[in-house]
């Protein structure tokens, strides 16, 4: 692959190592803006691209690493439903679609992904308004167009947002036999719950009663969890006798499960919000401290895993 880090910043001035400054990490929502959003295009256009893979979706969550507060809606509001139906890692999307993608990162509007064509083309942001682009093509021409919008194409061996996962093990395969452990769960306990992870802090949640599986989103991380507690008060005692950030789990009045990180700080705003939730549950963090009953990962429709990151 040939990777260019394309920056708004002279490398003449600056050197190898860049800019870092804290106005390094803001979009100014105008020409300079735009002119990233074109770098992508002309790079696209001379690598072959018209559409682009989501990888490792995210959204805003309770800890912001960017200097930007997350905004409403992650910046995908007119992009993807409400629901964030087709935001998904090996989503297919409109070279268009993706360009307003990395936009909303460049914003650090909340959303974020690596926007890739195997082996052939890829787009990584950092929080540094720093881009990434890899092409199978040198892009000699798009390098000329991206000097010519005033940015500073340089030539570098990788990117640094490049997903590393050579140490991860393939997560378990949403099969019949995970279901079929899942059934048996359901027998024993009477119902239990499914966490389907969609994106990075975006999950949905499902009661289970039966065997029946409910539609779920390509290549979601799963997890089989007990069912709530209906003692509310005392299940929030966890916030207090821990540190933490915690996972909150409850159902509202209305039957809807909700899920969200959360602290020890927020306790008596959390006390207030689920006075009538008909159950809840929280859980630690860590994952060793309060594993689910199973996990799995939905393979693609050939039986394959290619979710690059554990459950």
């Amino acid at each position: 692959m040939h990777v260019f880090k394309v920056t708004k910043y002279d490398p003449a001035h600056f050197g190898d190592r860049g800019y870092f400054g804290p106005e390094a990490s803001k979009s100014d929502h105008g020409p300079l803006e735009s002119a990233y959003l074109a770098a992508v295009e002309a790079f696209a256009e001379d690598s072959g691209v018209t559409e682009l893979t989501i990888r490792e979706p995210e959204v805003g969550g309770f800890v912001n690493f960017g200097l930007e507060p997350n905004i409403e809606g992650h910046g995908l509001i007119g992009l993807f439903p409400a629901d964030l139906t087709g935001y998904h890692d090996g989503a297919r999307i409109p070279l268009a679609t993706g360009v307003a993608l990395v936009r909303a990162m460049l914003r650090d509007n909340g959303a974020w992904c690596r926007l890739e064509v195997d082996e052939r083309f890829f787009v990584h942001i950092g929080y540094d308004q720093y881009m990434y682009i890899g092409s199978s093509e040198p892009c000699d021409d798009a390098a000329a167009r991206v000097r010519a919008l005033g940015l500073f194409p340089v030539t570098v061996p990788c990117s640094p947002w490049g997903f590393d996962g050579e140490e991860l093990e393939v997560p378990r395969p949403a099969d019949d036999a995970f279901w079929a452990e899942v059934s048996e769960l359901v027998i024993t306990r009477g119902t239990v719950l499914l966490q389907e992870i969609r994106a990075g802090n975006a999950s949905r949640w499902h009661r289970l009663r039966t065997s029946d599986v409910p539609a779920l989103t390509p290549r979601a991380r799963l997890a089989v969890w007990p069912e709530l507690n209906d003692d509310v008060v005392g299940e929030l005692r966890k916030l207090d006798e821990h540190d933490g950030p915690f996972t909150l789990v409850w159902e509202d009045r209305d039957g809807v499960i909700t899920s969200r990180a959360t602290d020890g700080e927020e306790r008596p705003m959390i006390a207030v919000e689920l006075a009538q939730a008909r159950g809840a549950m929280v859980l630690s963090i860590l994952a060793d401290e309060d594993p689910p009953l199973l996990e799995s990962v939905l393979p693609d429709d050939d039986g394959v895993v290619r979710v690059r990151r554990s459950v």
